[in-house]
């Protein structure tokens, strides 16, 4: 369930507290807008770019051609069939790197200075010339197609499909972005082609680049790149309106463990409050063995391995999440608990103690570091997506410490709602029953 956005978000926050990255922004002559992190130590470029919409574009009744396309894009492309073009690309020293989430498709690329010109102009010919032969069609097909019969019978990813039905009713996240075996089996060339003209267009495409490159090489780079894209891609979707009622549903699977996701509606990155929501997830089931969640349902009831709350805050909806599993005559007392634990916090909030150690790890007590030039690429385009101005890493710690207890008490009493809290429970759970439909 946690999406792209939710790790990008993660690594933006572990950022160690005096970290400096000098962001510049880049205007090529064509138009397009960039981020640049220049960077002359070591002879190496590393490029990210993202296409907003993602799979959230598939057409009507062709779920999943956005990610068979993206699947296809290494597949190759111009002249190139899939093995000459993975043998270019190696002798190059050149690594791609395509995948399609709900929100964006995103594109890596990786490549020595020396060789930057080939690489660059085989990346193009991946993106405006991709070959779609049926060879690779039916060969790609094939894998999405198991991974969707796979994906059938696993109880974590029926439980995260239960719920985004139940939360996104007829919007495009209600359903998974492999698509059906009947969607996927129907998709033609023309469908691939039709999707690739969706998405990939210069009105949604965001880019960051780390290394060794000027702002004015990078902005001839990326019109030689992207020059030929289309304008303008398909409509973006609507806002989701996220409907989640409170209560339970059971989905009968034969397993000795119930697999349980919970939520309830989210709260926007943008929020003047967004900071603290996140202090008061950490707290109560963001902070891994250190949060309530974990404290009461593993630790003193010994209940589950591990239980888990998060921010999920994507680009048409936002929603609060929560993960558990435990065997079937116990999983009834851990929905009970993590329930009890919902309500206290948006009952009294969190302690000042509590508060001043989520601070302290979410301003850098334990940072992750993000060294190399791929991570700060992969950051510095989540910023753009996510609308963070550029100079966020420096400015965003003293937004987390200026957040206040009262603050928190009084976010936790308008977000936390446990009376809408759905439980979508995979298994077969001792003195559990559906309160709702799914």
């Amino acid at each position: 369930m946690k999406l792209i956005y939710g790790l990008i978000l993660a690594v933006l926050m572990a950022l160690p507290a005096r970290a400096e990255v000098n962001i510049q922004p880049v205007e090529s002559p064509g138009g397009l807008t960039a981020w640049l992190v220049e960077d002359h130590s070591i002879p190496f470029v590393a490029l990210e770019l993202r296409f907003r919409g993602g799979a959230s574009l598939d057409r009507p009744g062709k779920r999943g051609s956005v990610n068979l396309m993206t699947a296809l894009l290494e597949e190759g492309a111009a002249d190139m069939d899939s093995r000459a073009f993975s043998k270019a690309s190696e002798a190059l020293a050149t690594s791609f790197g395509f995948d399609a989430s709900r929100d964006d498709v995103s594109v890596s690329a990786r490549f020595l200075t020396e060789n930057r010109a080939p690489s660059v102009a085989l990346l193009r010919a991946a993106l405006t010339e991709p070959l779609f032969d049926e060879a690779s069609i039916e060969r790609v097909r094939g894998q999405v197609l198991s991974i969707i019969q796979s994906d059938a019978k696993d109880p974590d990813d029926i439980a995260s499909e239960t719920f985004d039905r139940i939360a996104y009713g007829d919007h495009p996240y209600a359903t998974s972005l492999n698509g059906t075996l009947d969607s996927v089996a129907a998709l033609t060339r023309d469908d691939l082609v039709a999707a690739r003209q969706d998405v990939m267009a210069r009105d949604r495409v965001y880019i960051g680049a780390v290394g060794d490159i000027t702002p004015e090489e990078l902005g001839a780079l990326i019109d030689e790149l992207l020059g030929d894209l289309p304008e303008t891609g398909a409509p973006m979707p609507p806002r989701a309106d996220v409907t989640i009622p409170g209560g339970v549903t059971v989905v009968d699977f034969p397993t000795p463990q119930s697999v349980a996701v919970f939520g309830q509606k989210g709260i926007a990155q943008d929020d003047p409050d967004f900071f603290a929501a996140l202090l008061l997830n950490h707290v109560l089931g963001g902070g891994s063995f250190e949060s309530r969640l974990m404290n009461e349902v593993r630790e003193k009831r010994g209940l589950t391995y591990g239980v888990y709350s998060y921010l999920v805050a994507r680009d048409l909806a936002e929603v609060y999440m929560g993960s558990v599993s435990s065997s079937n005559d116990r999983i009834a007392e851990a929905i009970e608990v993590i329930g009890a634990e919902w309500a206290k916090a948006a009952e009294d909030g969190i302690t000042q103690e509590e508060l001043d150690a989520a601070k302290t790890y979410i301003t850098g007590a334990y940072p992750l570091r993000f060294d190399g030039n791929a991570p700060i690429a992969n950051i510095l385009v989540g910023m753009q997506l996510l609308g963070l101005p550029i100079d966020y890493i420096a400015t965003r710690n003293d937004k987390v410490e200026a957040v206040t207890l009262a603050d928190v008490k009084r976010v936790a009493g308008e977000l936390l709602d446990p009376e809408g809290l759905q439980f979508v429970v995979v298994g077969q759970p001792e003195g559990l029953q559906s309160t709702t439909s799914n």
